[in-house]
């Protein structure tokens, strides 16, 4: 897969950067030859290669579980909006530079 101008043109409008045409060639040839590095990469045989340690197994995961069950650990209980505290609606508006009454009003920024 190689990367075209006309993709460097769509990700920069998108990210909305304005590239000179020396950077926009700079990055043509960035992103091609790290797709090309990924190639090459893709071309090595890892049948024998053990998978990386987690991070999360250093912290006593179980180890007996499987997929999703060893993160079990990780999860929290939802709790609901009325059970905690929280700054009021109308005391967090009380301090907002601009306000329609409702909601917080902010300068635009994507002039697009």
């Amino acid at each position: 897969m190689k990367v075209t101008e006309k993709d460097v043109a769509y990700v920069a409008d998108l990210a909305n950067l304005e590239l000179t045409e020396d950077e926009r060639a700079r990055m043509l040839r960035d992103l091609n030859s790290i797709l090309e590095y990924i190639d090459r990469l893709n071309q090595l045989d890892t049948t024998n290669v053990p998978p990386m340690a987690q991070v999360s197994d250093r912290y006593g995961v179980d180890e007996s579980k499987t997929g999703s069950a060893r993160f079990a650990y990780a999860s929290r209980e939802d709790i609901l909006e009325g059970l905690r505290k929280s700054l009021p609606h109308e005391v967090a508006l009380e301090n907002a530079p601009d306000t329609d009454g409702t909601f917080f009003k902010v300068p635009k920024v994507i002039e697009r």
